[in-house]
């Protein structure tokens, strides 16, 4: 179950915690769609989307500005990116075969 500095994420549905163990998987999908990625960000922190098409998110103890891909999927870099900051917001992935 994904946790949050020793919180149950209530918020998270299965859907979101389905996209976080996509962003934890190794090696690194390239199939992990923005849209899926954005309601995940918007249910775990803050996004606010800017006029020039960024978006400033904030998780835990981090705030990131991301661009939206060119394409439907994020980039390898994203992925290290948002790895980065669940981990120190505290959101884990859930274990296989474990439900909310």
């Amino acid at each position: 179950m994904a946790e949050s500095t020793g919180e149950n994420p209530t918020h998270l549905n299965n859907h979101h915690l389905d996209t976080l163990s996509v962003i934890y998987s190794h090696p690194v999908s390239h199939n992990i769609r923005w849209v899926d990625v954005l309601h995940l960000l918007e249910a775990a922190g803050t996004v606010e989307e800017k006029h020039d098409g960024k978006f400033t998110v904030t998780l835990g103890p981090e705030t990131e500005v991301f661009e939206r891909p060119h394409n439907k999927d994020i980039d390898t870099q994203m992925v290290v990116d948002l790895r980065r900051m669940f981990k120190n917001a505290g959101f884990e992935p859930r274990a296989k075969g474990q439900e909310v």
